[in-house]
């Protein structure tokens, strides 16, 4: 599956406050025009994975909590949906499918059934909390790779971040990172190129050579090393 998160709006505009002794205030910030944009990436992205398939076909989840936060899920979910069907009806040839889910259901369903998902769609705080959790069911977050898509260029790193408490002793794993640069090979439309990495890191793991997190003892230098051997 892959996540994709609005990554500017929500509760991590970090616009917080007292109101008095005991009481702290966050303000939840959602707009039309981020909803829409994240909507229309996650549509881009699902019609690249649709064009891999016969018949070219793509599912979005949209996961939201309007049953409570009516205002701003609200906006979100309805924002997001009609992006969806604008660019749907724009591109008939790909049969894509909508639905919706309540953050809630989606985090039981990524446990119990994560072969039934294809792209999901979130907020920013929701798409942080199912990241990780969808990145258990791969390994770990030593396995989860990210792009990060705006306006200017792309930046691709690792779900984890930097792991500074690691750095130099040769038992980080470079797996998450290594992904990513195959997810920015997909923004620059070299797919051909990004199915190859992807193919190599899992033929290497599939011989046996893993890092430290994964039950294995191969060192960050040892492991990147095979998969580029296997890339040459």
């Amino acid at each position: 599956m892959v996540i994709v998160r609005e990554n500017c709006e929500g509760l991590y505009v970090r616009e917080e406050f007292s109101e008095g002794e005991g009481k702290a205030v966050a303000r939840r910030v959602m707009t039309r025009d981020g909803s829409r944009r994240v909507a229309k990436a996650a549509w881009q992205i699902a019609c690249r994975r649709a064009r891999r398939r016969t018949p070219p076909r793509a599912a979005i989840t949209v996961v939201h909590k309007a049953n409570v936060l009516s205002l701003t899920d609200g906006l979100f979910r309805q924002t997001a949906r009609a992006a969806l069907e604008e660019s749907a009806q724009a591109h008939p040839e790909i049969s894509l499918t909508v639905e919706e889910r309540l953050v809630d259901a989606m985090a039981m369903l990524c446990v119990k059934a994560p072969e039934r998902l294809d792209v999901l769609l979130a907020p920013n705080l929701y798409g942080d909390i199912l990241s990780d959790l969808a990145a258990a069911l791969v390994g770990g977050l030593g396995l989860a790779p990210s792009v990060n898509i705006g306006a200017g260029p792309p930046l691709a790193e690792p779900v984890h971040g930097s792991a500074p408490d690691i750095a130099g002793q040769g038992i980080a794993n470079p797996l998450a990172a290594i992904l990513s640069a195959g997810l920015l090979l997909e923004q620059w439309g070299l797919e051909a190129q990004a199915r190859r990495l992807e193919n190599a890191v899992a033929e290497t793991l599939a011989a046996g050579i893993l890092p430290p997190d994964l039950g294995g003892a191969a060192s960050t230098r040892t492991l990147a090393d095979a998969i580029v051997n296997r890339l040459r």
